[in-house]
């Protein structure tokens, strides 16, 4: 069985991701930047896939892991408080088995028919999270959940659920996007491999760190270092929004009350919105003035980009009424998946 080492970036390594805006080629620059700064305990307050706070819990330092949508939340238990536990093959095998004890509904197959995923594909979904569902121990139930979730990732066109597409895995044409060879493979195929990716993520770092789920503003504040990763709202007005982007995953997590959170209106059964300051144009500079009035006592750490709203500039007067001294480093021509902005720059603004 493989051991991982006090310091993974010597042993083990972070799953590959494919999330929109993930900061996974950036992590180590982010760290570069902060790693002279005095502090241990560390909030990552928009935590994803968990990247930074893991890049965090490989330096020793503690670290609470925080985001609002449930599915991420998973993420976390799995990779970042997670220290010990493994997902054998004995338990990988049994998820994807069907058991006379367990109650298998069929929401998936009957909720979301020629929308994601095939008929096949979508029984085996809903029987995979229920068994995921049996486990009781919440480490391995979060490394199954986040196995579950990397399947169903890669096997979408685009890695998302923004829109009704299954037709672009099958249509017999010439594509600049997607690997249809990965979308054909088995997701028991794809299961297992990201099983094996999450195993070797997991170790026991020198700090104490925990996985918690809710939003910003209601969490308490006693942290050296509180990073700042929030959606992402272009100059067109245009936001990232990952409740919207990845609603299937959450529904996932939610699986019993998932009907009744579903926007019918739409073809690709997303979930109904809930009003967020972080993806309203008109909300969003008030969301950060109140978060870092929240958070003035912490080392405050914010990635953005660089064409943005609020402004870098904006930022930076925002942060400044509560931090005596804020810098602004740039990282360069960074492009993400599936973007067109070629003019955008990936910025992290310290306020000390």
């Amino acid at each position: 069985m493989y051991q991982p080492r006090l310091f993974p970036r010597l042993g083990t390594r972070f799953p590959s991701t494919r999330y929109q805006g993930s900061k996974a080629k950036l992590v180590n620059w982010i760290w570069a930047q902060i790693r002279e700064l005095d502090f241990n305990t560390t909030l990552d307050a928009f935590g994803g896939t968990g990247v930074v706070g893991y890049r965090l819990k490989q330096e020793g330092k503690s670290v609470t892991y925080n985001d609002i949508l449930r599915f991420n939340h998973q993420f976390g238990l799995a990779l970042v408080e997670n220290s010990s536990v493994l997902i054998h093959p004995e338990d990988s095998e049994w998820a994807l088995q069907r058991h006379s004890h367990i109650d298998y509904p069929s929401f998936v197959q009957n909720t979301f028919q020629d929308i994601y995923f095939t008929d096949t594909e979508n029984r085996w979904i809903d029987q995979t999270i229920h068994n995921i569902a049996a486990v009781t121990d919440p480490y391995r139930r979060a490394l199954l959940f986040f196995a579950l979730a990397q399947s169903c990732l890669i096997k979408r066109p685009y890695n998302l659920f923004h829109r009704k597409n299954l037709y672009l895995r099958f249509a017999k044409v010439e594509r600049s996007f997607g690997n249809k060879t990965s979308w054909d493979r088995p997701f028991e195929d794809w299961f297992r491999f990201f099983i094996d990716e999450a195993n070797q993520a997991v170790f026991q770092g020198a700090g104490d760190c925990r996985a918690i789920c809710g939003d910003i503003i209601d969490l308490k504040k006693n942290y050296d270092l509180v990073y700042i990763d929030p959606p992402y709202i272009s100059q067109k007005g245009v936001a990232t929004d990952y409740a919207d982007f990845y609603h299937f995953l959450e529904g996932l997590c939610d699986y019993d009350d998932w009907e009744g959170r579903i926007d019918w209106q739409s073809k690709h059964r997303r979930m109904m919105r809930c009003a967020n300051p972080w993806t309203d144009k008109a909300r969003i500079r008030s969301a950060f003035d109140i978060c870092f009035e929240r958070f003035a006592q912490s080392i405050l750490v914010v990635s953005y980009r660089s064409d943005g709203i609020p402004s870098i500039d904006e930022l930076h007067g925002l942060m400044a009424r509560y931090k005596s001294h804020v810098r602004v480093a740039v990282f360069g021509d960074y492009k993400y998946a599936l973007s067109t902005n070629t003019r955008s720059q990936e910025v992290l603004l310290i306020g000390t």
